[in-house]
């Protein structure tokens, strides 16, 4: 981009540079084909440097073809061959005083809270664990019991027995069955647990002390 290509009006309170990136300060005015440049807050150096030694504008910084050097010998506000003497001759003093309007930028800075947030991984913690209770079953069993009756002989009263009168006591073994309760346990499915992860969204407050920049003035005396 030439200098004819640039919009000088959209320059001002821009940033002017050197051939090697020097750092010529910001650019308060064009005015009969010359560019004020005003470097420093408090011990100002203003240069005035043609239009036509600018190599480049992108918007936020004017570059030139001269170095910090040349911008010091030859383009010094009021220096002899600076570009300087026809714009000293707009100016009136009185005193030491300049009758013209002059304004500063002063830049202010200030933290700001910048917040991310880092995904972490956590565990949650699912026990099983075995619990112990008594239970009771009603059962029903069954066994034979044995219960004596007394009839009349299948041969007729009176028949003659092949076996003699009893001399002895005598026991009989009558066999009797009878059902036995056996217990035993078989593990089973007795219900699901379901296990389920949600999102959940609470709004946390972050405090931070930041630090910010003012101006006050102080007139000496």
């Amino acid at each position: 981009m030439s200098s004819n290509n640039i919009d000088w009006s959209d320059t001002i309170k821009k940033e002017a540079e050197g051939i090697n990136g020097e750092d010529f300060g910001e650019v308060q005015d064009i005015s009969n084909g010359l560019v004020l440049v005003q470097r420093g807050i408090l011990n100002k150096e203003r240069f005035l440097i043609p239009q036509e030694l600018a190599e480049s504008y992108d918007g936020d910084i004017v570059r030139f073809r001269i170095s910090e050097n040349e911008v010091l010998s030859k383009y010094r506000e009021g220096a002899e061959g600076g570009g300087g003497g026809e714009r000293a001759q707009t100016e009136t003093t009185t005193g030491d005083v300049v009758d013209r309007e002059e304004e500063d930028t002063i830049s202010l800075t200030e933290e700001r809270l910048d917040v991310s947030k880092d995904v972490k991984e956590d565990q949650v913690q699912i026990t099983k664990e075995p619990i112990t209770e008594t239970k009771t079953v009603e059962v029903p069993v069954t066994h034979e019991e044995v219960s004596i009756e007394t009839r009349p002989a299948s041969g007729g009263e009176g028949q003659v027995s092949s076996e003699g009168p009893v001399t002895s006591t005598q026991e009989i073994s009558i066999p009797v069955k009878k059902e036995e309760v056996e217990v035993s346990k078989t593990p089973y499915v007795k219900e699901e647990v379901t296990v389920k992860k949600k999102p959940v969204t609470e709004t946390r407050e972050i405090t931070e002390e930041v630090t910010s920049e003012r101006v006050s003035t102080e007139e000496s005396s």
